[in-house]
């Protein structure tokens, strides 16, 4: 048949928007985008045609309406969407770091629907600082005497240097000249903030001397860098904070310390590794400290500065501050996040980063237990499941060496193939929510400690391909 013949078979774009089945599509999507996807369905079918000289099975008018409309309904699935996290790593970094507390999620909701008090002052209505609320209890909860927020740890280091250091030496050790993720290393960091970087020390041992001797008339800046994403063991040696702050002062500097992860309380007393605490560098003399909102401390990604209120009254004058600055939603977010660490004893309940970290083994295995039944019919008679203990991890450069007892379930294919485990790692992947587990030692572990939903994720198996 004549290929003009076969065009002609193709009902038109009117046609097609004129079926009884278009006016449901229309009311969930629009008439706009259902004319775009009808005529990408038809311009499909005459590609179709060309290339194979004959009508496309699928060429009637009933379905070609059904294709657009699944062409239509996938330009309004989120690419970011939620998925089940049993990687093991509690902070991971590429699933969007730590969970939000129900109490920010309902800060974050209200904040999105009506007008806030933003940069409005209720009291004599006048114009406040977006940072004040955040700032208030940082200070309560720190001892600081001030603090300011940015939006993410990196810009506030990067704020701070430019702030205190533009144009001077920062020292640092050189044991602590960290990269802290995606190729972002510290010596660019400050130059792009315009500093000047002096190393000091070794790779693995800095003495307070090497601080003292490397102090001159151009110096800005001492700086301690925690290394949370990596550990060095063995022959080694650093200057504490308190050290440090001794010799600043006698020396009229100011002295920083990047702490990174972000711990507010104190994780020893929950059973697991201890971490630096921002309180503890406060108490020590640090004059400014920075760390990360989204790791430990369980709240939105976030940059905070705390210490002296003579740098952050700098610090917030900075030309940069507005360009770093954090939204309404992220700020919702963290206040809601601070104000849970005003009520301890409840902490490891309502934070859910606290949660997943401190919970018992046990109680990991029996989730794994029950669920393995599902994943065992999900998975077919192509492999074995087992549940098993392992070994989960914090995350995000935090506590790089530990691990925490977990339990998982274990999935190896009977043919002992990489490419058959694969294809079932692929599989749980393209769940409606997907399930992200790891490939280790020619198994797939699905670690538990994150599994909170077990009953959206038995949904979630049985929903059709």
């Amino acid at each position: 048949m004549p290929l003009r013949s076969l065009y002609s078979r193709l009902p038109s774009v009117d046609r097609l928007l004129a079926h009884p089945l278009v006016e449901r599509i229309i009311d969930r999507h629009g008439s706009a985008a259902l004319t775009e996807a009808v005529r990408q369905t038809l311009d499909e079918a005459r590609r179709h045609i060309r290339d194979h000289q004959a009508l496309p099975a699928w060429a009637d008018d009933e379905q070609l309406i059904r294709l657009a409309s699944k062409k239509v309904s996938a330009r309004q699935h989120l690419k970011m969407r939620p998925v089940y996290n049993l990687t093991g790593t509690v902070l991971h970094t590429n699933l969007g770091r730590a969970p939000m507390a129900e109490q920010a999620i309902a800060a974050v909701e209200a904040a999105m629907r009506e007008a806030v008090t933003l940069e409005y002052d209720v009291d004599d209505a006048g114009r406040g600082h977006r940072d004040n609320a955040v700032s208030e209890l940082l200070r309560e909860i720190t001892g600081a005497e001030a603090a300011c927020v940015v939006n993410n740890n990196a810009a506030a280091v990067l704020i701070l240097l430019s702030t205190v250091a533009a144009g001077r030496e920062v020292i640092v050790s050189r044991g602590e000249l960290v990269e802290i993720g995606g190729a972002f290393r510290m010596p660019d960091v400050m130059r792009q903030a315009g500093c000047k970087l002096v190393e000091v020390g070794a790779t693995n041992r800095t003495h307070l001397r090497d601080y003292e001797q490397a102090i001159t008339d151009d110096t800005a800046l001492l700086m301690k860098v925690h290394t949370s994403n990596y550990s060095i063991e063995g022959f080694t040696h650093s200057v504490s904070e308190n050290e440090l702050a001794t010799l600043a002062r006698a020396r009229g500097l100011p002295v920083a310390t990047d702490l990174g992860s972000g711990a507010l309380t104190d994780l020893a007393a929950w059973g697991l590794p201890a971490e630096p605490m921002p309180q503890k560098m406060i108490a020590d003399g640090i004059d400014l400290i920075t760390f990360s909102g989204d790791k430990l401390l369980g709240g939105p990604q976030a940059g905070l500065i705390i210490g002296r209120k003579a740098w952050i009254d700098k610090i917030q004058k900075h030309p940069l501050k507005r360009a770093l600055r954090c939204d309404k939603m992220t700020l919702a977010a963290l206040e809601a996040t601070l104000r849970l660490y005003l009520q301890p004893d409840r902490l490891a309940e309502d934070l859910p980063t606290l949660r997943r970290l401190t919970r018992a083994q046990d109680a990991i295995r029996a989730t794994a237990e029950r669920l393995l039944p599902a994943l065992a019919a999900f998975a077919g008679a192509e492999y074995q499941l087992e549940s098993a203990p392992c070994l989960s991890q914090i995350g995000s450069g935090s506590l790089p060496v530990d691990r925490l007892p977990s339990w998982g379930i274990a999935i190896a294919p009977l043919d002992g193939r990489g490419g058959t485990l694969e294809k079932l790692a692929e599989r749980l992947r393209r769940r409606p929510s997907p399930v992200i587990g790891r490939l280790n030692d020619g198994k797939l572990w699905l670690d538990m400690r994150c599994m909170e939903d077990e009953d959206g994720l038995l949904r979630n198996l049985r929903d059709t391909d």
